[in-house]
């Protein structure tokens, strides 16, 4: 009988996905089973592999996906199948997560386990809102306790609310929100002065992230005109007063904005993490998706020819890494390449480039059609009059290039190196996020990305709809952009992924 595998109860902290751990990273990127809670964010699922059997376990106070019995079951089942589980949980599994009640049932069924603990909400959500816990002209303490109970322990208790009313150190309260009024009332029952700050922070740590300030005695009544809803943690001491002086999250350039970003999935991960560094609210929808061109051929024929190239010319990172991938397969060693001049359209395809110690001869300053053969054209160390180019890029691209390339006497063979497709997936749950709560901006970065988006949800209908506005990368994207009757709000300059970070920042 074969043993069981591990299951990895993973804490995934408090929302923000840099805050998960090293360790917790690891071990999603070998998880054969992941399963999530609600509060845990979506985007840390795509560290996961792609085949993994993904479970949403999600729980909202009396809410739950799975009840906590059968997701044990669920545990125990998919570790006897030899499959390694990754359970994420957000926050810190043993801090108000029920972790310790899984891993009892997992010891009871003979089944390993590890502990990956998380950053609890309980000290992140603060300190994003900038609220210090402890400060020593304040408090050298504080408590963390529970807005809600076992639903059987009915009216008893088992806080103390008189020890924690008299109690001088900072009070968080997590799950809260639904009995605050009951909370403040029993604290100034016990003594705690009505004038006490107190803070709430919704989505603490996320690009959702809301902060709501007040007094004990009239914070419930706030929360309420503000119809502010949970997940929250409320904060409760004179530490609340620090904000003023020591709210930097809220700060960032980008706060407040919702922005999509509708790249590939491995490449959205730079222009997200970037624009997440500038405070703003991501919603990862890639539209396409990369693929092996459908006729391989072209791409062989060109790698044992390449002898006949006096150009190699690169118009994407994607194309470069295509390239090579092919390229290695058949030679061990990049001196292979012969003595091809390389051009490369646009600084990222040049990085890929430089990555692999590779001297780049051309790169244009304008990356259009026009902007290649004006390069050309204006070169003082080479023509390319009747030389042989090899066009590497993808398998439905603009024909513009390779005709302005001829128009001054090269003879171009146009090879695609790979595709795309559209992607329909949605394991971050973006797409639902979207109809629902709208967003600001959507970024553009090719026109491949504008005609899937189109095709999959209209996107005249869906700007409409929720009052977005569109940004293109560069000329060719704005083409494509009006072509489907939406001009973009405005064109990137330069026309690079910090370019639409720049034409952001500058509305």
């Amino acid at each position: 009988m074969t043993p069981p595998a591990t299951v990895y109860l993973v804490g995934a902290g408090p929302g923000d996905a840099g805050l998960l751990t090293v360790r917790g990273a690891e071990l999603l990127a070998r998880a054969q089973v992941v399963a999530y809670d609600a509060l845990c964010n979506p985007a840390l699922l795509k560290l996961a592999p792609a085949e993994a059997e993904i479970i949403f376990a999600g729980k909202r106070s009396a809410d739950h996906a799975i009840p906590q019995d059968q997701l044990n079951a669920l545990l125990v089942e998919k570790a006897n199948q030899g499959k390694t589980v990754v359970r994420l949980k957000g926050g810190d599994p043993f801090v108000f997560g029920r972790g310790g009640e899984e891993a009892q049932e997992l010891a009871a069924a003979g089944v390993p386990f590890e502990i990956v603990p998380g950053i609890s909400s309980a000290v992140a959500a603060p300190a994003y809102a900038g609220i210090p816990v402890t400060h020593r002209d304040h408090c050298s303490s504080y408590t963390v306790i529970t807005g809600h109970e076992r639903p059987e322990k009915g009216n008893e208790s088992a806080i103390d609310w008189e020890n924690l009313a008299n109690n001088p150190g900072t009070k968080i309260v997590l799950m809260g929100v639904e009995r605050l009024r009951a909370i403040a009332d029993q604290l100034q029952k016990y003594g705690l002065a009505a004038d006490t700050p107190v803070a709430l922070v919704r989505w603490g740590t996320t690009g959702r992230h809301q902060t709501l300030t007040g007094q004990l005695d009239s914070i419930a009544d706030a929360v309420e005109k503000a119809n502010f809803k949970s997940p929250a943690v409320t904060i409760i001491g004179s530490v609340v007063n620090l904000r003023a002086e020591l709210n930097w999250f809220e700060q960032r350039p980008l706060f407040g904005q919702r922005v999509v970003v509708t790249r590939t999935r491995q490449q959205a991960s730079v222009l997200a993490s970037r624009l997440s560094e500038l405070g703003a609210d991501v919603l990862e929808i890639p539209t396409i998706r990369i693929e092996e061109p459908t006729d391989k051929s072209p791409i062989g024929d060109a790698i044992l020819g390449l002898g006949s190239y006096q150009w190699l010319v690169f118009t994407s990172p994607n194309g470069v890494d295509h390239f090579f991938k092919y390229f290695l397969r058949g030679f061990e060693d990049l001196r292979d390449l012969g003595g091809c001049r390389i051009a490369a359209i646009g600084p990222a395809t040049a990085a890929k480039l430089k990555a692999l110690h590779l001297k780049i001869d051309l790169m244009p300053e304008d990356y259009t059609a026009d902007g290649v053969a004006r390069a050309f054209t204006d070169s003082e160390d080479f023509t390319i009059e009747n030389e042989n180019i090899c066009l590497l890029r993808a398998e439905v691209a603009n024909p513009e290039l390779p005709k302005a390339l001829e128009d001054l006497g090269a003879i171009v063979d146009d090879i695609p190196v790979y595709k795309t497709v559209p992607e329909t997936e949605d394991r971050t749950g973006a797409v639902a996020r979207l109809e629902t709560e709208g967003a600001d901006w959507i970024t553009f970065t090719s026109s491949s990305t504008a005609e899937n988006f189109d095709a999959r949800f209209g996107l005249k209908e869906t700007l409409k709809q929720h009052a977005m506005q569109p940004i293109s990368i560069g000329p060719e994207t704005t083409k494509t952009l009006k072509a489907l009757g939406v001009p973009p709000k405005v064109e990137a300059s330069p026309h690079t992924i910090e370019g639409v970070v720049e034409a952001l920042l500058s509305q």
